[in-house]
C-alpha cells in the first residue's frame, strides 16, 4: 500500500482564516497543483458539514468534485454540533454521530474523528470515574457502528481536552475496549502531552522518551497520524500550536520510526496546520518536508 500525503483542510477555515475562508474548491484545486494525494475533510461550515450536502446527488457531487482533482480523502473531523460525549444524553450523541456516520459512507470515507469536547481536567460536575465510564459507554457503542460501516473512529487527544495525560489515553484505550477505536497520534499534540505536560492537572506527567516512548506505549492502537512540528507552545493558552516544519523542536529521523514500529501501516499521512496564521502560504513547504519523509520511511 503506497503512502499518500494529506492535509486537513480545517487549516483553511479556522483561525485566522475563520472570518475569511478559503473555500473547499479552491482548497481542492490548490491542493491538487500541489500533487497532494488527498485531504482530510473538515466537516463544519463553509466545507464539507453534511447539512450543506443533504441529498445522495449533492454528496456524490462533492466526491466527484474531490476524486475529480486526482484526490482521495483521507477522514473526516466531523462537526458533532456540541455535543459532550460525557455529559450529553448518549442518545442526543449517538444521533449526531449516525450522521457524521452517514456521510463518510457515502463520500467513502474510512475514518472518522472524535474528541472529548470538554476543557481539562474532567468535565464539570463528574470525577474522574464517572467522566471515564461515560465517555467510554459512548464511545465503545459508536465504534461499533462504526465498524457494521466499515469506517474507523480514531480519538484525538490534545492538551485543550479532558483526558490529556499519557496514563489517561492509555486508560481510556482500555475502557472503551474496542478493535474499532484507536488513537490518531498527532505529533504535536503527542509532544505536549508527554514533554511539556500542557493544562494537566497535578501532579504534571512527562515522559523521558517523550513523543517517542509515547509512540511506542502505544504499539497497535495509533489508528491515523497527522505530522506538524512544536515549538513548546499553546495556541491561546488553549491547544498545541502546531508550527510548521523547521519552526519546532521535533525530530522527525527519530518519530517517524517509532510511529512505524508501533503498528501504523494505514497509507495516509496526513499534515496538520490548524490555526497557523499562514497555513495557505507554508502549505507546499510543509509538503516537501513529508515528501521526504515518505521517501525514506514511507512505502
Amino acid at each position: 500500500m503506497k503512502t499518500k500525503i494529506a492535509i486537513g483542510t480545517w487549516a483553511y477555515i479556522f483561525g485566522p482564516y475563520f472570518k475569511k475562508p478559503i473555500s473547499l474548491p479552491d482548497t481542492v484545486k490548490r491542493l491538487a497543483e500541489l500533487k497532494f494525494d488527498g485531504l482530510e475533510l473538515c466537516g463544519f461550515r463553509p466545507h464539507g458539514h453534511p447539512d450543506d450536502y443533504p441529498t445522495p446527488d449533492s454528496r456524490k457531487k462533492l466526491k466527484d468534485m474531490i476524486a475529480s482533482a486526482g484526490l482521495g480523502i483521507a477522514g473526516l473531523a466531523g462537526d458533532f454540533e456540541g455535543q459532550n460525549p460525557a455529559t450529553s444524553k448518549r442518545g442526543a450523541y449517538e444521533k449526531v454521530f449516525r450522521k457524521q456516520l452517514k456521510f463518510c459512507t457515502d463520500l467513502g470515507i474510512k475514518k472518522i474523528r472524535v474528541d472529548t469536547v470538554s476543557p481539562p481536567p474532567l468535565p464539570a460536575g463528574m470525577d474522574y470515574a464517572a467522566a471515564l465510564k461515560a465517555v467510554s459507554r459512548t464511545w465503545r457503542c459508536c465504534a461499533g457502528m462504526a465498524q457494521r460501516e466499515g469506517v474507523l473512529m480514531t480519538w484525538e487527544f490534545e492538551p485543550g481536552f479532558a483526558f490529556n495525560k499519557p496514563s489517561d489515553i492509555m486508560k481510556m484505550l482500555d475502557a472503551v475496549d474496542h478493535p474499532n477505536f484507536k488513537v490518531m497520534f498527532d505529533t504535536c499534540h503527542a509532544h505536549m502531552c508527554s514533554v511539556v505536560a500542557a493544562r494537566q492537572a497535578p501532579p504534571p506527567e512527562r515522559l523521558r522518551g517523550g513523543a517517542v516512548e509515547f509512540a511506542r506505549m502505544l504499539k497497535g492502537k495509533i489508528g491515523h497520524v497527522h505530522l506538524i512540528d512544536s515549538d513548546n507552545t499553546l495556541h491561546g493558552n488553549e491547544t498545541s500550536t502546531h508550527a510548521p516544519f523547521g519552526d519546532g523542536v521535533l525530530d522527525f529521523d527519530e518519530l517517524m520510526p517509532a510511529i512505524l514500529e508501533a503498528g501504523y501501516t494505514d497509507e495516509w499521512w496526513v499534515i496538520d496546520l490548524c490555526f497557523w496564521g499562514r497555513a495557505w502560504e507554508v502549505t507546499a513547504r510543509c509538503q516537501k518536508f513529508v515528501e521526504k519523509l515518505r521517501k525514506r520511511y514511507g512505502k
